[in-house]
């Protein structure tokens, strides 16, 4: 295959499936109610915490700047933390396994009235999931960006937006896409002067 076939044949599957989530009202259903979770929780005083790992961790960190951030326009920061800091990482790796090092963070700083976002492709990850039982415990809501099938964090989140798509790059693709676009939405509901 050419190079150049590769590059086209590439941007047509993210294309389709920007299409194919598009064509499915309950996707989104499911996108109206993520902006309200985190318009809610930013209007009520609480924070955001994100979670993934490999690049999903990198896509949770995106977020979370975004927000403590700015997004286009300026407007004050909004809470937002990625969990899993370097030194946090491998202190809780090395005395408890890798597994809690999202769940243990959440459970020192989170409390009720904060959210939970999320992200793994397979939604499988088992550091993923005992974060969410961690924001269970705590009386933290929870929002899940998954994809394939939504593996167990379907089940555990209180809102699930799968990607209908077997690679994990096309999947990431679209979480990134619905992370950049739920923060439009909440802007526009809390900064509407940022949009005029």
């Amino acid at each position: 295959m050419k190079t150049l076939d590769v590059w086209k044949s590439s941007l047509l599957q993210a294309s389709q499936a920007v299409t194919r989530f598009l064509s499915e009202p309950e996707q989104l259903e499911k996108c109206e109610r993520f902006t309200e979770l985190l318009t809610e929780t930013f209007r009520a005083g609480g924070n955001l915490f994100t979670c993934g790992n490999g690049g999903s961790h990198c896509d949770a960190m995106h977020f979370a700047e975004e927000l403590t951030g700015r997004f286009r326009k300026e407007r004050r920061p909004l809470g937002a933390l990625a969990l899993g800091d370097a030194s946090h990482v491998t202190c809780v790796s090395n005395d408890y396994g890798f597994e809690h090092v999202f769940a243990r963070q959440l459970a020192g700083l989170g409390r009720s009235g904060d959210l939970l976002v999320g992200l793994s492709t397979s939604g499988n990850s088992k550091n993923v999931i005992l974060a969410f039982e961690a924001a269970r415990e705590k009386g933290i809501r929870t929002v899940a960006l998954l994809g394939r099938d939504g593996g167990a964090l379907k089940a555990l989140a209180d809102l699930a937006i799968v990607i209908p798509s077997e690679t994990s790059d096309r999947i990431q693709e679209m979480h990134i896409k619905l992370i950049h676009t739920v923060i439009e939405a909440c802007e526009r509901r809390m900064f509407p002067e940022n949009y005029r």
